[in-house]
């Protein structure tokens, strides 16, 4: 069995999920959000056997020791019962419900895309940041700083409009695009305070780029941001902007292969910046990334890599 971790109104694992079921292939959607209301899982363990995993799903039973292949792909916040309203009550059996659920991935020998101990590192932009500017990629100048003081510094040494702002993480509630710090944003800075923010050196480009990496597999994309009304992140114009397939360098395929290698990612969506002088920039790398709106537009055969590889250890 193929076990696909996220939630319901994934599209990108709708898809997958969709690819699979076409080529015959046992696989289950396990979303972290509907347990423990309403998945039951059950580990039975004995002396001298392997442990018995089960989980109910939609009124029917799974043998998760069946599962050789597992991609960790949108795991969500668990959903408890609403007669808990306690609130050391609601910890505690939030708790209690980390360790099993934990504890079922630990059992599972399986082929992880990605690992989630590895995806939870590699998720981390200043851990990023550092791995690829010791393989000798470029790299941003970068300040994650609560301190106003130093944030102003860092701003003044950029010159005008030579700042960018953005946050670590991001929801669909609460989603927050990268910005091009604006002179009259500079008396605000004292927000800094509650808050860590990444400050980060303007790339000026007109070209972004989105890289896909399935194992050996390299999807580069380039998107022409430059044609587009914002200019600073291509998601907030992405359906107006020229999308089309790119070639990297050798050099640079080698560069984010060692990258994949350093932070132990079997899947990433690299976002890098090609200047108008030809360099490269790397910006970030996200281990559960999207790629829809680059295959759509591009044609480049991503799906059915992802697809490929969730089956090789089938």
């Amino acid at each position: 069995m193929i076990l696909i971790i996220s939630h319901l109104a994934d599209e990108h694992a709708n898809e997958v999920v969709e690819h699979l079921v076409r080529a015959r292939t046992d696989v289950l959607l396990f979303d972290t959000a509907r347990f423990p209301r309403e998945i039951k899982l059950s580990v039975d363990h004995q002396t001298g056997t392997q442990p018995s995993l089960r989980a109910m799903v939609n009124g029917l039973p799974h043998d998760l020791s069946t599962v050789r292949t597992v991609w960790w792909r949108r795991p969500c916040p668990f959903n408890l019962n609403s007669s808990l309203t306690d609130a050391n009550d609601r910890n505690f059996a939030y708790n209690e419900s980390q360790a099993a659920i934990s504890g079922l991935w630990s059992c599972l020998d399986a082929h992880w895309i990605n690992n989630p101990e590895r995806d939870e590192i590699a998720s981390r932009k200043l851990y990023q940041l550092k791995v690829a500017a010791s393989i000798g990629l470029t790299i941003p100048k970068t300040l994650v700083t609560n301190d106003p003081l130093q944030a102003t510094e860092f701003i003044d040494s950029q010159g005008d409009k030579g700042t960018i702002y953005k946050a670590f993480s991001g929801t669909e509630q609460s989603w927050r695009e990268t910005r091009l710090l604006k002179s009259e944003e500079r008396a605000h800075l004292a927000a800094v305070q509650y808050a860590p923010v990444i400050f980060q050196e303007y790339i000026r480009a007109d070209i972004d780029l989105r890289i896909t990496m399935i194992g050996d597999d390299v999807f580069p994309a380039e998107i022409h941001t430059g044609q587009t009304e914002y200019k600073v992140d291509f998601r907030m114009n992405i359906l107006d902007a020229l999308v089309r397939a790119h070639t990297l360098p050798d050099a640079i395929v080698q560069k984010l292969r060692t990258l994949m290698k350093t932070l132990g990612l079997v899947y990433g969506a690299i976002d890098m910046r090609l200047k108008p002088d030809g360099e490269y920039v790397f910006l970030e790398i996200n281990p559960s990334g999207q790629w829809l709106f680059i295959e759509e537009r591009t044609g480049q055969p991503i799906t059915q890599a992802l697809v490929h590889r969730l089956q090789k250890h089938e």
